[in-house]
């Protein structure tokens, strides 16, 4: 029997934390997809893409996500530019913007890093989900949401939207048609559209809302009505490999192109396994964990591998904090039920999160590597822990432990 403690990094922030596990530990990650995509491949698909399909570039918007989901811009936004121009558009007609949803807004700093030179030389409009007089209204679903969407992409002549396809712990997968709703969307449209995270019958998290489902999913099946009242006329869709890095692109303006990308991601990154009584797992790193709301998202599939009553050990530096205002208030009303009830009469922001955490600490106990303060993860109702502490509890385990290092992509399969 080999006794030889197995060598691994841990992501926390920008740092790389080599750590010590048990030898018998299990390693959770994702199937490794090869390399495809490279500036030639981008090219020719785009090219094959306008040829068969041309577009009015008299005034297109191409939609870009924030820096919470990368898609390889500096490297591909000026191959697309380049292409676009060669098929009649001119530069000045150009209009960038960026799908913060309820996202705060980047600084122009960090969006020279995100889009590259592109930013500096084209307009690049800060979605404001705030400003109803963006909006026009179109509607609304079959489930109650305001069908509202920006009044220059409805007047756009041609609407392109590049980002990455990603699990999304409620809607099922995120990318694609997220991008123009929520991405460009209105605050109460999209808190509407939110609220179906919440089975008010049951009092409960809606069952269907999980990572990599769609199907009875209430959520997504809604964002399906809203983006039939405005599909994208391209969409490129960014396949991700462990390090985040875009492995392929598929490229489309139908709803069977962006499910062949989910089923790729899904093929790729759901995994069958076992339970464990204790998962370390990191969010992997920056941007991955530059705060609580995106780092809850690794922390809901790493969850989804602990035994009831185990524990998790999670890394994720949350240098911006918590990253909303609307978070903490849900576990300062005392209990998950009064949280669930107000929730139910009048969603908000973050809310649907904070029961998500609040229902994951029902089931299992949390600790986390972090910079947020104590008092916060008091409230929150996760442990505070050091890297040292982490180390002990690795050399003294008696349990077969699980290491996911890039949280937010392993999901665990239905």
């Amino acid at each position: 029997m080999n006794t030889t403690p197995q060598s691994f990094e841990i992501p926390l922030g920008e740092q790389k934390l080599q750590t010590k596990f048990p030898a018998d530990t299990i390693e959770l990650s994702i199937h490794e997809p090869v390399q495809v995509m490279d500036e030639t491949l981008f090219c020719s698909r785009l090219n094959s893409f306008l040829q068969e399909h041309p577009l009015d570039l008299s005034q297109p918007i191409i939609v870009v996500t924030d820096k919470t989901r990368l898609c390889g811009y500096p490297r591909y936004l000026p191959l697309l530019i380049e292409i676009l121009l060669k098929h009649g558009m001119q530069p000045d007609r150009l209009r960038f913007i960026i799908a913060y949803g309820t996202h705060p807004r980047q600084s122009n700093e960090e969006s020279k890093k995100l889009y590259g030179q592109p930013f500096d030389n084209f307009t690049f409009i800060h979605h404001n989900c705030h400003d109803r007089d963006l909006f026009v209204e179109l509607g609304i679903t079959s489930r109650g949401t305001p069908i509202r969407f920006r009044r220059d992409l409805m007047e756009a002549s041609a609407v392109i939207t590049m980002g990455p396809i990603v699990h999304h712990y409620f809607a099922g997968y995120g990318g694609g048609r997220k991008l123009l709703f929520p991405g460009c969307g209105e605050r109460q449209a999209i808190y509407k559209n939110h609220s179906l995270y919440l089975d008010p019958l049951q009092k409960t998290l809606a069952l269907y809302c999980q990572p990599g489902i769609v199907t009875n999913n209430p959520l997504a099946e809604d964002l399906v009505e809203i983006a039939e009242k405005k599909p994208a006329d391209l969409a490129i869709h960014g396949i991700l490999n462990s390090h985040g890095e875009i492995i392929d692109m598929l490229f489309g303006n139908s709803w069977e192109v962006y499910e062949k990308g989910c089923a790729i991601h899904g093929r790729n990154c759901e995994l069958q396994s076992e339970d464990f009584d204790l998962v370390v797992a990191s969010a992997g790193g920056f941007p991955k964990d530059i705060n609580f709301i995106q780092s809850h998202k690794a922390i809901h599939n790493a969850a989804m591998f602990v035994k009831d009553g185990g524990e998790l050990i999670f890394y994720g530096e949350c240098c911006d904090g918590i990253g909303s205002t609307t978070f903490l208030p849900w576990f300062q009303m005392g209990d998950y039920a009064k949280a669930f009830e107000q929730l139910s009469c009048n969603y908000e922001g973050n809310g649907g999160t904070a029961l998500s955490m609040m229902t994951k600490l029902q089931r299992i106990r949390i600790g986390m590597v972090t910079e947020l303060d104590e008092k916060t993860c008091n409230l929150i109702g996760v442990q505070k822990l050091h890297h040292h502490q982490v180390e002990k509890l690795l050399a003294e385990t008696r349990t077969k432990p699980a290491w996911i290092a890039r949280g937010g992509l392993v999901v665990k399969k239905s």
